[in-house]
């Protein structure tokens, strides 16, 4: 009984950590690229991907909140990024790649703040870092 619950317990440990992470093609289109002007009303600053949630008008003058995921917060601090540089009510340009399920959430690939500075968003350094195209 005492090797099987240890079993049990190591099997449990393998598994937990592994259906935790998806990867990109799993959960978004890139054939789908999107831009996303507004307003940050969130940020999620934890692992395995940060989130920025953000207010955008839509043409039709509706406001839609996204949620935009990024990459780990220590892969954002390696290329120059802090929690501190999205203050809740800033303006961001975010581009990246719409879900597949077209919910309004996608996966960041670049973040442009309102005073020019662009950094790239993305989950890893391998992920297509092309600009995403004007348009949803």
């Amino acid at each position: 009984m005492t090797k099987l619950l240890a079993f049990a317990g190591v099997l449990l440990l393998w598994v937990v950590p592994t259906t935790a992470h998806h990867s990109f093609a799993a959960e978004f289109d890139e054939n789908k690229p999107v831009t996303l002007k507004g307003k940050l009303t969130q940020l999620d600053w934890l692992n395995p991907h940060g989130w920025l949630h953000l207010d955008v008008m839509e043409y039709d003058g509706k406001v839609v909140n996204w949620a935009v995921e990024a990459g780990a917060p220590n892969a954002l601090v390696r290329r120059g990024l802090r929690k501190t540089d999205f203050p809740i009510g800033s303006e961001v340009i975010v581009k990246g790649y719409r879900a597949k399920n077209d919910t309004p959430t996608a996966s960041g690939t670049t973040v442009t703040f309102a005073d020019g500075r662009n950094f790239f968003l993305g989950a890893s350094d391998s992920q297509s870092q092309a600009p995403a195209s004007q348009g949803r």
